[in-house]
């Protein structure tokens, strides 16, 4: 970077001046950093004798090509921001609110981007490391750019933001999230139904950890959650992808769990739609849409994690029938559901992806007392921190008995690969209730901050509260609209397990942050078990978890981007 020194700027003036043509000229800036991070990284990694990134390589240089995948994301994040406010400029829409939290977006983001994105707590994606440097400080030495660095998240800025966001506290949203009118209408109806049947009561399921009440699943089936995107003619409502993450959102807003829960649905509906024979689809499809069936998905092992292509349980073809044999875990909602679609191997002496087989297998719905009533599952429960509602299971299969016809489009060995196209709509709806959680901190985090009085006046006119709530509301957006471009790729039929990746990974550590900043801004009252936020921080963690590993996600994005 040159000596000179930076512009310093007040929070209204890149409002008066061109902030999308600033914007613009950054976007083109990020690109060229990312071609060459993107070329110092491959120049380490090579490719292999047919032409391809090796895993091999990727894992010796895992540092430098996760921080190449956080690089993409940041990149295509300020992309799909500049993207958003041209919408909402082309549509008169684009407000005061709106210009700061698009210039905060590039502001913080290009700064990072110039001295460290976090990865994770200690772990910091580096130019450097990437081998991007030098061209990057050449990159990032113009006017506009120094400008945006160093005036465009300013903490004034931040305490604008927050300040907008006390005045709009009724909002859905805080900021035009840049939907059209059917989808708003679609928000302000699961809205409503989160606020009045969710919100009072999940703290008291989340702390005696109890199901999810049958009355609120029987609400959610007639409001459409489970068939919301299975095409009509199979007993859906055909909606978009885009329309399932507004749905998931608000939903996760008032609780994770019960944003969940059309998870469960949405796996299960993809691969039958995506795998299953004609007769598999007309059986199954218009059952789960209507929830007069709940799936839970029966993928996990002990031992395996993200490594699939290990797994060991068991399926042998008995005349016309199958039998399952193994153990599975972390099995969510596996007591209440009526099918499992269940990932198992077939093929004899195969030790990889290429042995397994999907099945959709019906089991008897069991309840807290008895979990699992067919004599031939058993296991319990596992209790865990956060994200309950459903519950975790373990699940053993002795020689379990299900029809000759539950094998998942009628092929042996396409289980893994039928799998893999799920990946991108679970990715994109675990994106989505990532961003309800965030949503839902930052509503808990500027309520307190409102109504706490210490010193004399409430916790938001300190500016490092201000601050906090300002940054939040930034990224939530930022996520925001990251989800909706991948969920508009996968609804336009277009490959966006990139966009779907980038998606997920920056809204769950959104989401943890946010959560994070929240329960800091209670101070001790955030610590104890009686207010929400503490309830949100725990379910907030497993967003980096679950549907891929921020780790294992980082490495496909990598890879993506590599091969590019």
């Amino acid at each position: 970077m040159s000596a000179n020194p930076a512009p310093t700027l007040r929070p209204d003036d890149l409002l008066i001046s061109d902030l999308l043509g600033t914007c613009a000229e950054a976007v083109k800036t990020a690109e060229t950093i990312l071609g060459a991070a993107r070329q110092g990284v491959s120049a380490r990694i090579g490719r292999d004798e047919r032409g391809r990134v090796s895993g091999a390589a990727l894992e010796r240089e895992q540092h430098a090509a996760h921080s190449l995948a956080w690089l993409a994301t940041y990149v295509e994040s300020l992309r799909q921001m500049h993207a958003w406010a041209e919408r909402l400029t082309d549509g008169d829409r684009f407000g005061t609110l709106e210009a700061l939290i698009l210039q905060a977006a590039f502001g913080e983001y290009l700064a990072q981007m110039a001295g460290g994105i976090p990865m994770s707590q200690g772990e910091y994606a580096r130019l450097e490391d990437m081998g991007a440097g030098e061209t990057a400080r050449r990159a990032l030495d113009t006017a506009p750019i120094r400008a945006l660095i160093a005036g465009g998240a300013t903490t004034a800025i931040r305490e604008q933001i927050a300040a907008t966001l006390a005045e709009r506290s009724g909002a859905a949203t805080f900021g035009d999230c840049g939907l059209d009118e059917d989808y708003e209408m679609i928000r302000d109806q699961f809205r409503r139904f989160a606020d009045e049947k969710v919100v009072p009561h999940a703290h008291e399921w989340h702390l005696k950890d109890e199901l999810i009440p049958d009355s609120i699943i029987a609400e959610m089936s007639e409001l459409g959650v489970f068939g919301l995107t299975i095409p009509e003619n199979l007993g859906g409502f055909g909606m978009s992808k885009t329309a399932m993450c507004v749905v998931s959102e608000e939903l996760s807003r008032g609780y994770i769990g019960v944003g969940s829960l059309g998870t469960r649905s949405e796996i299960a509906a993809e691969l039958i739609l995506g795998g299953g024979t004609d007769a598999q689809r007309e059986e199954w499809l218009p059952k789960l849409a209507s929830g007069e069936i709940l799936p839970t998905a029966v993928f996990t092992e002990p031992n395996t994690g993200s490594d699939l292509g290990a797994l060991k349980t068991r399926a042998k073809r008995e005349g016309d029938t199958w039998t399952l044999t193994g153990n599975k875990t972390w099995i969510t909602h596996a007591a209440r559901a009526d099918i499992m679609t269940v990932l198992a191997r077939t093929m004899p002496g195969t030790d990889d992806h290429r042995g397994l087989s999907m099945f959709i297998a019906p089991k008897t719905r069991g309840d807290c007392a008895n979990p699992f009533p067919n004599p031939e599952i058993s296991g319990g429960e596992i209790e865990v921190l956060g994200y309950r509602g459903m519950k975790e299971y373990t699940v053993a299969f002795d020689e379990y008995t299900i029809p000759g016809d539950a094998l998942l489009g009628g092929v042996e060995g396409q289980g893994f690969k039928q799998l893999m196209k799920t990946f991108e709509s679970a990715r994109i709806q675990t994106a989505a209730r990532a961003i309800g959680v965030a949503q839902n901190a930052l509503e808990l985090g500027l309520t307190y901050a409102q109504d706490r009085i210490q010193f004399g006046k409430p916790l938001l006119a300190f500016p490092r509260v201000s601050g906090k709530l300002g940054a939040m509301a930034v990224e939530i957006m930022i996520a925001r609209q990251l989800t909706y471009f991948s969920a508009r790729e996968k609804d336009a039929d277009r490959r966006c397990d990139l966009e779907a990746g980038m998606a997920k990974l920056l809204g769950a550590r959104v989401a943890w942050s946010a959560a994070d900043n929240a329960l800091q801004i209670h101070g001790g009252n955030g610590f104890a078990l009686e207010y929400p936020v503490s309830r949100v921080l725990c379910d907030s963690r497993i967003l980096n978890i679950f549907e891929g590993a921020a780790e294992i996600q980082a490495g496909v994005i990598a890879r993506r981007v590599l091969e590019s």
